[in-house]
């Protein structure tokens, strides 16, 4: 008997380069199709036709479709996380933190990670249903309530004579608007008859929920 199996052990293989690019197919349209649809608009025969695989491809490599929106919410939960942190940490080392750096640190990576990649706003409107229904909200505490809480304690300190709902509540419009201005730009261009840079957008994005929080 190998030491491996007297420690109760399997070694398992590392899945190969070719499953990986599948699986990345597959999130890949899960998201795009999620973000179209909602949750329950699509379907997996949509998800597979937008991968380019068949239907049974899906299974091994997102689960059934709840499963599957979970590991697409959770895909890139961890990676918007630490560029919020990491643009937290900036804010902090250039001196006394203020509403409007906290929600900066907050907001701007969303805008630069969707800059960078355009699947990011795919992402956005999928977090937005996330949000936005409480079947998900186990999904919502596992993905972003631990870096929420570290955001929304940083907002109690700035704020010392809110109580925690208010600011919580101050903390989730702030979210929701940002979320509005990944998704909807071109409502904006519409009913301001021209379009506006998106940086401009963007500081007066947190101007507007920095003066809310304030107030």
């Amino acid at each position: 008997m190998s030491s491996t199996q007297t420690l109760g052990t399997t070694r398992q293989r590392a899945p190969s380069k070719r499953a990986l690019a599948t699986r990345t197919r597959v999130l890949d349209a899960a998201e795009a199709v999620f973000a179209d649809r909602g949750f329950d608009g699509a379907t997996i025969r949509d998800i597979a036709a937008q991968a380019g695989e068949p239907v049974g491809t899906i299974h091994p490599h997102g689960g059934g479709k709840e499963a599957l929106f979970h590991r697409t919410v959770a895909r890139r939960a961890a990676a918007l996380s630490q560029a919020r942190l990491d643009a937290l940490d900036r804010q902090r080392a250039d001196g006394p933190l203020t509403l409007e750096g906290l929600l900066s640190a907050f907001m701007r990576p969303f805008f630069e990670l969707s800059a960078d990649d355009p699947r990011w706003r795919h992402y956005a409107r999928i977090v937005a249903f996330v949000s936005a229904d409480d079947r998900w909200r186990a999904i919502a505490a596992e993905c972003f309530d631990p870096t929420a809480e570290i955001f929304l304690a940083e907002l109690l300190a700035l704020t010392p004579s809110a109580s925690r709902r208010q600011a919580a509540e101050g903390f989730v419009f702030s979210v929701s608007a940002m979320l509005a201005l990944l998704t909807s730009q071109g409502r904006i261009a519409a009913l301001g008859q021209s379009p506006a840079p998106q940086a401009d957008q963007i500081d007066h994005l947190i101007r507007y929920c920095a003066a809310g929080l304030a107030a």
